[in-house]
Formats: structure tokens, sequence, C-alpha cells
């Protein structure tokens, strides 16, 4: 008679694979799924952070490329930044504000439309240094920032205009007033700055 082989004792090759307990087997599938989860982190928390990184870096160039797209104004307001650089005062209460930026390796332009009351005209005027006394008839805006910017100076309106020079580094613009309706102002500027 043969003696009984003990749970852990090595069996011989025609007896069949040896099994282990079964608290031995529990730990063996526990440790297996806690690797599998490792793994599972390891991978898949990177891949899920690539994919909303990419997401955004996709959405951030779709804005950018929009803004940079542009070619005529659109209805937006410009930064802070940008109206400080190109010393556009738009009053706060403005409306109808819209704006196009344009660079080139020789100058940098802001495009700005916006309608006002005839006393925030007089503000916005005042604060680029000048005043309504100084516009003249006419707009002073080129044609060429007009077809840019996408404006018509229709022959039906009241058009206004000065021109304010500065020295570099400080831009020079130009300023368009559509009086028809006195009440409300539509003001067009175009500040050019020189890099």
């Amino acid at each position: 008679m043969t003696p009984p082989t003990l749970p852990h004792q090595a069996q011989s090759p025609d007896q069949g694979p040896a099994r282990l307990p079964a608290e031995d087997r529990k730990h063996v599938v526990r440790r297996r799924w806690i690797t599998a989860i490792i793994i599972l982190l390891l991978v898949g928390v990177p891949a899920g952070y690539l994919a909303v990184s990419a997401q955004q870096s996709r959405e951030s160039g779709r804005d950018k490329a929009s803004k940079v797209g542009a070619v005529k104004v659109r209805t937006a307001w410009p930064s802070q930044v940008q109206r400080s650089i190109y010393e556009v005062p738009i009053p706060p209460k403005a409306w109808r504000v819209g704006y196009l930026e344009t660079n080139n390796w020789h100058t940098s332009r802001l495009y700005v439309q916006f309608a006002v009351t005839p006393e925030e005209l007089d503000v916005f005027l005042a604060d680029c240094g000048t005043s309504r006394a100084a516009l003249t008839p006419g707009p002073s805006i080129s044609p060429e920032d007009a077809e840019i910017a996408g404006w018509v100076w229709s022959p039906a309106k009241s058009w206004f205009g000065v021109t304010l020079d500065a020295a570099e580094p400080r831009p020079t613009r130009d300023i368009t007033v559509d009086l028809t309706e006195p009440n409300i102002p539509r003001v067009y500027v175009v500040s050019t700055a020189v890099p």
C-alpha cells in the first residue's frame, strides 16, 4: 500500500498536475486581480490623460485658428491688453462691439467698431486726445482698411473722421464716426502699430 501524498508534496508526472489547496488558489487569483488592476491603472490613466489633453489642444487650436483666420470684423470685445496696446479705449457701456486684429512683419492693426451714446462718444474722443471739433466730413479710414474689415462707407450716411498720428512706438489711429443717427453714433477705428 502506498502512503498518501501530502498536499504540498510533489507528485510524479503520471499522477497528473498537483492541485493547490483552496486557500492558495484564492491567494493566486487575488494576486492576479491586483496585478491586472495595477496594469490597467498604469496604462489607462496616462492614456486617458493623453486623450483629454489632445482634445483640449484640438479645441484650443480651433479657437486660435478661428481668430487668426478671421477676415472680417467679428462680434466680440478685444482683450484689455489689445485695447491698451492699440490705445482704443472702448467705453464700458458700448454695444455692437466687434474687432479684427491683423499682423505682419511691418505693421499690426486693430480694427474696432462699436455703438455708443453721444455722451460716451465725447468721452471716447477725449480719452483718445481729441474731440468732436476735430472731426472733419468724410471717413478717415482708407478704402483698403475698410475692405479688410468688411466696412462699406455708404454715401447716404453722415461720416466724419480724424487721424491721430503718434510717434513710434505709439499707434496711429484713424477714427471714423457715423453720425447719421445722432443719438446712436457708430464708431470705427483702425489703430496701426509698428512692431
